[in-house]
């Protein structure tokens, strides 16, 4: 494709995920031994990404808009890690503006920067004029994310970031991730979302060393985390048997969320037990934090009749409604030359 027919400017939108059960098993120090499992959803909450060429006058080779923004004249000086890296892996020739912008916080446990690279990977192949699988873009973030700047992550987000749905994600000792769109009979997928409740700790938090701790721990927690690989199993069963009936679901995030709190130390404190003590307390039947923990979303199982009681019991918090995305990064607007 010629440089005169490639896009001026791309946007993608990315989703964000919640996951059930098997997290802390995508983590390679883990699966490469053990082999890995999660089930997941994606949430229709979104990150945004443009990337669009850059006019020269500003005299820049980027500049990057995100919580900060950036000016700099060379791919070394870019601050942030995540989009150095992705446009080091993708090159596509400066000056270039690239811009996100999300629905929720980042560092909320909802899989933000992996979102993040899945939307700027693929805005990234958009403006050389590339198609890309969602398979290779999550493979491709995965990669900038665990083998270029050596974060101590797993490889769930990258891959619900790219496909989107709720999945059964596999991942094999040999590196293959095998996954598996679950399907729910008749409106299961929509009931399934009318039992869940997202409530916002107010805490943000970088998960960095809560991982590298997790990671550091695995030799002792391996048999911890071998049962929470087969809750992700468990719970595909148990949402493809109960039809309407989620009390089963919740019961089983309990479980994963007692044997999580004892993967790291600051997986829990004080605050998100309390909250979560009050939301049981109120007619929740389970739950557990989104992502590693230390802050960020609880995400509660609970029946509708009891939702307006779990919301004053937990007045202080913030819920936020979510509702079933199906479909992982597209692209949502392309701009012409």
């Amino acid at each position: 494709m010629s440089a005169s027919t490639l896009p001026r400017a791309v946007t993608t939108i990315t989703p964000q995920r919640v996951s059930f059960a098997g997290g802390g098993t995508d983590l390679p120090d883990f699966y490469n031994r053990h082999g890995g499992a999660v089930l997941s959803s994606t949430i229709d909450k979104y990150i945004y990404v443009t990337v669009k060429k850059h006019s020269p006058l500003f005299e820049e080779a980027y500049r990057l808009s995100y919580s900060q923004t950036e000016h700099t004249q060379s791919l070394e000086e870019i601050k942030n890690e995540v989009a150095r890296e992705c446009l080091r892996l993708i090159p596509v020739e400066p000056p270039l503006f690239i811009s996100t912008a999300a629905d929720l916080p980042a560092s909320s446990g909802l899989g933000s920067s992996s979102s993040f690279a899945v939307g700027l990977l693929y805005a990234l192949h958009a403006m050389r004029g590339e198609d890309v699988s969602a398979g290779q873009l999550a493979e491709e973030a995965c990669h900038v994310e665990i083998q270029m700047l050596k974060h101590p992550i797993g490889k769930q987000d990258q891959y619900a970031a790219a496909f989107g749905g709720l999945n059964h994600i596999v991942f094999r000792a040999d590196e293959r991730v095998q996954l598996d769109h679950v399907q729910l009979p008749g409106s299961g997928i929509k009931s399934l979302f009318k039992h869940l409740m997202l409530v916002w700790t107010g805490m943000q938090r970088s998960a960095e060393h809560i991982l590298a701790e997790q990671k550091d721990r695995i030799s002792q927690t391996a048999e911890t985390l071998q049962s929470m690989r087969n809750m992700a199993e468990e719970c595909r069963g148990v949402l493809l048997r109960q039809g309407d009936n989620f009390e089963a679901l919740g019961a089983l995030l309990h479980r994963a969320w007692e044997a999580k709190r004892g993967l790291a130390s600051k997986i829990t404190n004080p605050k998100i037990d309390d909250l979560y003590l009050r939301a049981r307390a109120a007619g929740c039947w389970g739950g557990k934090i989104a992502g590693a923990g230390g802050g960020g979303f609880l995400l509660l199982v609970v029946p509708p009749e009891k939702q307006k009681q779990v919301r004053i019991a937990l007045k202080d918090s913030v819920n936020v409604p979510v509702r079933f995305e199906p479909r992982g990064a597209k692209i949502l607007a392309t701009v012409k030359n």
